[in-house]
């Protein structure tokens, strides 16, 4: 049956089309073609900026071939004169893009090249969408005519006006006729024969290179390969496809190679591709060029318009270069290649001599030939003849294969915009081995005879061990003696070569925030002592060296020095992670010695990408310039870069050995971002990666997929287009390999001696940095993003998505017992008697002959696994969009997952976040608490806890042992399961009585208070307060209401000293503690810790004694000791002069009868963007109505406003266009505190104490000058428009 599915195409217009005329204009048409249906719009006479408005209509045969047929447009300029065209441009769109009607917008395509050489610009308006309306006749194609069409005749049913094909039919009468050009198709032809029978017959005449392009025809389209269940089925799109292309060695047909000819190569996973290779030696006895006798030789190679120079040498008549140039056979235009040396010179550079081939007379060279000999030429002028000096070249025809292929200068690779030797270092293929990475351990045991400074008190020692940017500490020791004892051991990476030293150093804490060093030593690694095992290495004691210089004299005198006893080793039994444990690609320690023979040989073709997602723009396009990387063990490859190329072809074929096939290789595309005028610094783009594990191939199978490159973005998953490679992996030894399965994932040490799981992720962490820095200083330089991006370095940080889908699997996992248990029920519930009749038969025969259980569960397996064979996967798995949740994660979700760490989001976002985590946790919560409580509750069976239930167990287990003494086991075994599947007529609604005895029993559920009891308690065992100060200055830490008073007490009863804060905290519920802690640890400890002498606690106290624990009584003996004001003290805020930026005094009585809003700013906060900017909008909506916003600047937190009053203004007034007036820089705490902040505090206070905790602390103040409200750091200006609107009178 004909499907009515059809795709609608509008051209609407065209803009900034090439001129082609004498006028500066063009007289353009577009000629549309899909599925060898082809049509053409009309032509706009003279028009650069042409509008047509024009819909045309194909059917579509095979629905589900949709995704892989491609939509071409041609613009073309029609010449009436000579009746021919001329190419203006193209627009190329894949299946995959067309979508539904009500999602087709108009789109300006950019216009693209038809060939290297092409000349276009503009771009063209077009709308695709596909529809199945089958009121829409398709447009119907006429036989293809020799000649062009004119712009006055025409098509029926060709061209639609442009409008709403879902409500307006196509009227026969309307529609305008117009022209087109057809190129027929068999089966088209077939088609409309067969539906339009009343049409006349139409003969098609094949075009002639038809013929030609039969074989290229023979290529089978990509096949779809369902990778998994059908339940967890993904878009088409993003499905792997299988291709059978044409490689070195033959044809790949599921997965086995066809010899298409006897000439097989070792490159025979990727496509045989050809190059024309020149190598330029050296030249001799070159011809003086200037005044001083001598020339600044180079030489230029030229195929066409590719053209590629070697460096020069300055004042060098004998110069050697050695450098190799290729040149792709099937881009060549030319047959003649010409080497041309020319003399550099700052305004244009002058011939020398040139060498010419002809192309067609170069040898083929196909490896493991050697390499061709160079030869000396004698070099020839412009006219031919021959002239003074000789060139040294080698110039051959060669493949992929070739040993030079990798340093040479690429013509594919070569760009317009930078074509210099730097820019082609960084565009050419290469091979990486990742150091070799050690674990050091250091065992700091003991220090003696520690000098300090002070020699009144004890020292407060630990030591610091540094190796690179790695540094350690161990615990501070409080000895009562000048020697310290630590036995730590510390845990670093390094790399081969040792380039960095083993520094310690002890350190004396002398004050808070000051130590001071007694000694250290430096210990080369070189010398430390390798193991392998876990034998024991000798301690030794290294004297420690003042790190400044000592008196000479001073050192006579001294005969002995401080002393550290050290036990140091570079472990080789461990594998130093430097991956994510989930896609390790190498499992081998780092001792070689303990290296096992390989077991395979792993081949990767990287044979090209197809549809990649343009990464920057180049004269006005989308481009890209694309490489690709694979990762194996220590091994690392980089194709080469090929520019400009959307759909590149690399061609390129890698090997590694394999140990292990519990490994996964990745490969990586990335944009190359080094290539700009001025060799731009910017970070090389990440467009996807694909990864196989090893274990999932079968040996000797080649397989070649398409891969599509899905990545998640914020937006949602995005395909960036597909990867194509060739992979094969062939056994060495089939014994070893089986042998693998037997042995441990890791070596032995990991086991032995393992690391927790913080040592672990610190270590890979230092790992990725190591092998970034070592493979960033190779040439080219594989840059950081890449090698992190390659490694997952932020795989271990939280998302959503992946605890959904981690979830998701583990379901999937307990969804076999879960059916199991379904299926066990309905036998229970008699559903299906003759099923139940035959499993109780089952089962008896199992009671009765117990020996049978294991025979029959294996023989099952066995079954099960036989029948599983038929559809085992017989391709590489790969990422699926349902599976992983990328496909319907929430926004939100994934802006928290892109999100930075620490965040950079908002408060108010991240506390919706935080309560959404709170949520999640509490289920996990639940369920873990409900895990404990079963397990509890079996324990409580013999505990006496409920000395009823136990006397009760107890006296039952002594009837049970003494009825299975006298009773056989398989008559008990056979009453069980009859019990346990008894038909529903025997059952009962309620709970059995195991099941109710069981849930009788006590758990500890009842032992865990959920309420401390006190403040005290509550704020001590705090996670927040063992945090250093630092981790308080970041907005996003801190709670939206922390600042606003508590509702459970009142704030003049805590003036008047009338409450016990410990008292009331102590009662209340646990969502109001939860509100006082947040305020306690986010407000009152970091006023401690940074030391404001203001603060009114009758008790000081430090980080280090609430960490200790000594100081418990800090909130338990609290009571507010506010001061009452002075009667005398200052009525309202008008009552006080202030200075403004400039040292003038301003008085306040200005602003009565105005509502003021005061707010103490600094410029490098943490919240400086969202108040200073909302403040701006507030202030421009409000001022008019009489609102008044007093910005003064403060320094005293965390030292944010350093700049004078001047450059304070400046920011404020350029950055965020504050119009508001900005005063002097004030103190707001303390002894110094300006009048004004003294005033405010004392009017409106918070419940812990008057200070200003933070900047951007807010007061309100009404018309008559009375502070109204005070607002937290943390709460927007926006958000207290409300009360800003009441004191306005604003309704």
């Amino acid at each position: 049956m004909m499907s009515n599915l059809k795709l609608v195409v509008e051209v609407v217009s065209a803009h900034n089309l090439l001129p082609k005329d004498e006028h500066g204009s063009s007289s353009a048409f577009v000629e549309l073609c899909f599925d060898g249906q082809r049509f053409r719009t009309t032509i706009k006479e003279k028009d650069p900026n042409p509008v047509w408005s024009e819909c045309f209509y194909f059917n579509i045969a095979d629905p589900s071939n949709l995704h892989y047929l491609t939509l071409d447009a041609h613009v073309y300029n029609n010449i009436r004169a000579t009746n021919s065209r001329y190419f203006l441009g193209k627009v190329c769109l894949t299946g995959n893009s067309f979508v539904p009607y009500s999602d087709a917008v108009v789109l300006h395509y950019p216009l693209e090249k038809r060939g290297i050489f092409s000349r276009v610009r503009g771009e063209l308006g077009l709308k695709v969408y596909i529809t199945d309306d089958a009121s829409i006749k398709s447009s119907t194609p006429l036989p293809a005519v020799e000649s062009l069409p004119t712009k006055d005749t025409g098509l029926t049913h060709a061209v639609a006006p442009m409008g709403d094909p879902m409500t307006n039919t196509v009227s026969h009468k309307r529609v305008e006729r117009h022209t087109f050009h057809h190129l027929p198709n068999p089966n088209h032809q077939q088609q409309q024969h067969q539906n339009h029978s009343s049409a006349p017959s139409i003969t098609h005449h094949v075009p002639k290179y038809v013929a030609d392009e039969m074989k290229a025809a023979e290529t089978q389209p990509p096949k779809l390969v369902r990778m998994h269940s059908a339940s967890s089925s993904q878009p088409v799109d993003h499905a792997l496809k299988e291709t059978s292309p044409f490689l070195g060695g033959g044809r790949v047909v599921g997965g086995r190679v066809i010899r298409g000819d006897k000439t097989a190569s070792t490159y025979d996973l990727v496509e045989r591709m050809y190059f024309l290779y020149v190598r330029v030696v050296k030249a001799r006895d070159l011809p003086a060029m200037d005044v001083t006798g001598s020339l600044d030789p180079f030489v230029e190679v030229r195929v066409g318009n590719y053209r590629g120079i070697t460096k020069h040498f300055e004042k060098k008549q004998n110069p050697e270069w050695n450098q190799v140039f290729a040149f792709s056979r099937e881009r060549m235009q030319a047959s003649v290649l010409e080497v041309v040396i020319k003399d550099k010179d700052l305004v244009k550079d002058d011939f020398v001599g040139v060498i010419r081939f002809d192309i067609n007379e170069v040898p083929l060279r196909v490896p493991p030939d050697s390499p061709l000999a160079p030869e000396w030429y004698r070099l020839e002028d412009k006219k031919g003849e021959k002239i003074k000096g000789e060139l040294m070249l080698a110039v051959w025809i060669g493949t992929q294969a070739d040993e030079t292929f990798p340093d040479a200068w690429h013509s594919d690779a070569a760009t317009t915009v930078d074509n210099t030797p730097a820019t082609s270092t960084v565009t050419r293929s290469k091979v990486y081995h990742a150091p070799r990475l050690w674990y050091v351990r250091v065992n700091v045991v003991e220090a003696q005879d520690l000098v300090p400074s002070e020699k009144t008190r004890f020292p407060e020692v630990y030591a610091k061990v540094q190796i690179g940017n790695q540094v350690l500490k161990t615990k501070t020791c409080q000895a009562r003696t000048f020697s310290a004892l630590w036995n730590e051991d510390l845990l670093f990476v390094a790399a081969e070569p040792f380039e960095d030293h083993l520094v310690l150093s002890v350190e004396d804490r002398v004050g808070p925030g000051k130590d001071e060093i007694i000694g250290r030593v430096i210990i080369p690694l070189s010398s430390v002592e390798k193991r392998a095992d876990d034998r024991i290495i000798h301690s030794r004691w290294f004297n420690l060296e003042k790190p400044v210089a000592v008196d000479v004299d001073q050192l006579k005198k001294d005969k002995f020095s401080s002393r550290i006893h050290l036990r140091a080793c570079l472990d080789g039994g461990y594998h130093v992670l430097d991956e994510s444990t989930h896609y390790r690609s190498d499992l081998c320690p780092t001792a070689k010695q303990l290296w096992r023979p390989p077991i395979g040989i792993l081949e990767l073709g990287v044979l090209n990408a197809v549809g990649l997602h343009p990464m920057k723009t180049r004269d006005g396009r989308g481009t890209a310039d694309t490489y690709c990387v694979a990762k194996y063990g220590h091994k690392w490859v980089r194709t080469r870069t090929l520019i400009d190329n959307t759909s590149p072809k690399y061609n390129e074929q890698y090997t590694w050995e394999v140990f292990d096939t519990a490994t996964v290789l990745t490969v990586g595309v990335f944009d190359n971002s080094q290539l700009g005028e001025k060799g731009s610094n910017g970070k090389d783009l990440k467009i996807g990666k694909v990864r196989i594990r090893i274990s999932t191939l079968e040996t000797g199978r080649v397989y070649t997929h398409s891969y599509p490159l899905l990545v998640l973005h914020p937006t949602g998953v995005k395909k960036m287009g597909e990867l194509h490679l060739a992979i094969r992996f062939t056994c060495i030894s089939f014994a070893n390999m089986l042998y693998q399965y037997s042995r441990p994932l890791l070596p032995k040490m990991h086991y032995i001696r393992p690391f927790n799981v913080m040592q672990l992720d610190m270590l890979r962490h230092q790992a990725v940095n190591i092998v970034a820095l070592r493979l960033g200083r190779a040439e080219p330089p594989l840059r950081k993003e890449v090698v992190e991006y390659m490694s997952d370095v932020d795989s271990h940080l939280w998302s959503m998505r992946r605890s959904k889908a981690n979830f998701l699997r583990l379901m999937t996992v307990f969804s076999g017992l879960f059916t199991a248990g379904k299926w066990f029920e309905d036998i229970c519930m008699w559903k299906n008697p003759i099923t139940t009749v035959l499993v109780h038969v089952l089962y008896l025969m199992l009671a009765c002959f117990p020996e049978l259980i294991l025979p029959t569960v294996f023989l099952y397996m066995f079954l099960i696994g036989i029948w599983n064979y038929r559809y085992r996967p017989r391709y590489p798995p790969h990422m699926n969009t349902k599976i992983s949740q990328a496909e319907a994660v929430h926004p939100d979700e994934l802006d928290e997952e892109f999100d930075t760490f620490p965040t950079s989001r908002s408060p108010e976002l991240v506390g919706m976040r935080y309560d959404r985590l709170r949520s999640v946790a509490g289920r996990i919560q639940t369920v873990i608490g409900d895990i404990a409580t079963q397990g509890e509750r079996f324990q409580a069976l013999l505990s006496w806890r409920d000395p009823r239930a136990t006397a009760i167990f107890v006296i039952f287990c002594l009837v049970a042992a003494l009825v299975l003494f006298v009773t056989p086991f398989q008559v008990i075994a056979a009453l069980a399961g009859f019990y346990m599947m008894r038909h529903p007529r025997f059952r009962y609604r309620t709970p059995s009585v195991p099941i109710n005895f069981f849930r009788r029993l006590p758990a500890r559920t009842d032992s865990g208070r959920d309420q401390p009891e006190s403040v005290t308690k509550l704020f001590l065992e705090s996670e927040f307060c063992l945090q250093p100060p630092a981790y308080y200055q970041y907005p996003w830490q801190i709670p939206e209401d922390h600042g606003k008073d508590s509702g459970f007490i009142d704030q003049e009863e805590v003036r008047q000293m009338k409450v016990n804060a410990v008292e009331r905290l102590s009662s209340i519920s646990a969502r109001e503690r939860e509100d006082t802690r947040r305020y306690v640890v986010y407000e009152v400890l970091p006023e401690l810790v940074y030391g404001d002498s203001s603060s009114r606690f009758e008790d000081a106290i430090s980080i280090t004694s609430i960490k200790a624990g000594v100081s418990r009584r800090l909130l338990g003996s609290v009571r507010f000791n506010h001061s009452m004001a002075s009667q005398s003290s200052p009525q309202s805020a008008h009552d006080f002069t202030v200075k403004d930026a400039k040292g003038n005094d301003v008085d306040l009585s200005i602003y009565k009868g105005k509502v003021l809003l005061i707010v103490n700013v600094a410029s490098q906060c943490g919240l400086t963007d969202s108040n200073y900017t909302e403040l701006t909008q507030l202030y421009a909506k409000y001022k008019d109505q009489g609102l008044e916003i007093l910005a003064f600047p403060c320094n005293q937190f965390g030292s944010q406003e350093p700049g004078s009053s001047e450059e304070i203004v400046e920011f404020a007034c350029t950055r965020f266009k504050a119009e508001y007036p900005i005063f002097d820089k004030v103190e707001v705490n303390g002894n110094n505190a300006a009048p004004i902040y003294k005033y405010l505090k004392s009017s409106k206070g918070g419940l812990f104490g008057d200070n200003i905790k933070w900047n951007f602390s807010k007061f309100l103040v009404d018309k008559e000058g009375k502070v109204v409200d005070r607002y937290a750091p943390t709460t927007s200006p926006l958000s207290i428009e409300k009360e800003v609107k009441k004191l306005l009178g604003i309704a």
